[in-house]
């Protein structure tokens, strides 16, 4: 039996292997042993370690504490941290107030007292505008406008020259092209004879083309720079516009790819489903039967782009913070998205909402107030005028559109971002890296656990 120092069993023979380190041992040094004393022979027989010298009988006491013969031995003590609840505190918690200690154990940073509760893990890490673990929606949300409220300086001032240059532009295409077109001719006026009606809409189309392309590069633009921005932000680490735009500078043209791509996916997608119904519709088959089909075939792309789009919406952080190409951003997105798809869809859908709602209670009352102002009154507000719109309204609801798209862009790229991290906390582990990244000592010590509203 090998005896570990201290806990030597009586009648077990001693073994070399339980000495403690620098013991030695008697027969080494034979001088030690002619100048002491010679124990008596029992003493000295193998596995004997009782002393000479015992107490009489009966006179030995137990030491403090110790349980008697005919005690029942005490239970034992119940596992660390599942000792009785404390009564709940008016704040929601237990015990009134964070517990002493880690892990409220009862004793200041240690383990001492049983039964005292568990406390729960320690709270993750937060060096920037979300906490280094799975985010719950709430959280996404308040990160994406943290980051506004906190770098206000850099993310408004990307966001309001991408708004005036949208503002202005569509200004200008409105109060140049398309008040031509519609003062000339009103596509609901009942003498407007086929070949107008094609050719305002014609006209139409265009100019809104053109109004969708300058803010669609203005967009990308933007939304490079704020993404940039944002994955500073969680680091909690400011950034300059000077900076973002040389960080975000090299992936552009492979932005741009990517939203070409994408948009050509989505209008491939509803052309391969309008595409029976219009083949009926031509080869003279039933009108009814071609609009049917028409309209199911434009149901199905509606429904295919929609799941495209939330698989790959992760594409645009993923290239530009991973410096990946169009194909593999688009392949970590749909990584990232599955089995969270419906989770994904309702934060991007919330999120969507909340702007249009924003944007709508910013653009009324100028357009209320453009109306008021231009000669037509409320029938330009109403859409009962001659189609055309005085410069003095344009610029008033231009004013209001770009107030909401300066502050409303941000959130939905922060929100993308934020996603996008949050994604990859959940799947890689990415909150170790964002803390050893952010110089927090003990990184992992947090609360991984599930997130209450994720």
């Amino acid at each position: 039996m090998t005896d570990t120092p201290g806990w030597a069993s009586p009648g077990s023979a001693p073994s070399n292997e339980g000495r403690e380190p620098g013991a030695s041992d008697p027969a080494d040094h034979p001088g030690d042993s002619a100048s002491a004393p010679q124990p008596d022979a029992d003493a000295q027989r193998p596995g004997t370690k009782w002393s000479k010298e015992q107490p009489p009988p009966g006179q030995w006491t137990a030491p403090a504490g110790a349980p008697s013969p005919n005690q029942a031995p005490p239970p034992p003590p119940p596992g660390p941290g599942w000792g009785p609840r404390p009564p709940a505190s008016p704040g929601g918690g237990y015990g009134g107030g964070p517990p002493p200690g880690y892990g409220g154990y009862g004793t200041p940073g240690g383990h001492g007292a049983w039964g005292g509760g568990w406390g729960g893990p320690p709270p993750a890490a937060k060096p920037g505008v979300i906490p280094l673990r799975p985010l719950g929606v709430g959280e996404i949300l308040d990160g994406a406008v943290s980051t506004m409220r906190t770098h206000w300086r850099t993310v408004l001032g990307i966001s309001l020259a991408v708004a005036l240059f949208s503002a202005t532009s569509l200004v200008l295409v409105q109060g140049f092209i398309l008040n031509d077109v519609l003062g000339q001719m009103r596509v609901t006026s009942p003498h407007a004879n086929p070949d107008d009606v094609f050719r305002a809409l014609r006209d139409v189309m265009i100019g809104a083309g053109v109004v969708s392309l300058i803010s669609g590069i203005a967009v990308v633009i933007a939304t490079a720079l704020l993404t940039t921005i944002t994955s500073r932000a969680v680091l909690g680490r400011p950034v300059s516009i000077g900076e973002a735009w040389r960080d975000a500078r090299p992936q552009l043209p492979k932005l741009f790819g990517l939203l070409i791509l994408l948009g050509l996916i989505v209008v491939g997608v509803m052309f391969a489903g309008a595409l029976p119904g219009i083949l009926v519709m031509l080869t003279g088959g039933s009108d009814a039967a071609g609009a049917g089909l028409l309209a199911l075939g434009f149901l199905a792309g509606i429904a295919v782009s929609a799941w495209l789009v939330i698989r790959f919406c992760l594409s645009t952080p993923a290239l530009m913070l991973e410096r990946q190409s169009i194909f593999k951003a688009m392949s970590r997105s749909a990584k990232l998205v599955r089995g969270s798809w419906w989770r994904t869809f309702g934060i991007l859908l919330l999120t969507g909402l909340i702007v249009r709602i924003v944007q709508a209670l910013i653009s009324i009352p100028f357009t209320a107030i453009g109306a008021a102002v231009s000669g037509d009154g409320m029938d330009n507000l109403l859409g009962t005028g001659g189609g055309h719109i005085g410069w003095a309204s344009l610029i008033i609801q231009g004013l209001g559109a770009l107030i909401g798209t300066a502050l409303t862009l941000p959130i939905s790229a922060g929100v993308t971002v934020l996603l996008y991290i949050d994604q990859r906390i959940r799947r890689e582990a990415l909150d170790l890296e964002l803390a050893r990244a952010a110089g927090i000592q003990d990184a992992g010590t947090g609360a991984p656990g599930p997130v209450p509203g994720s």
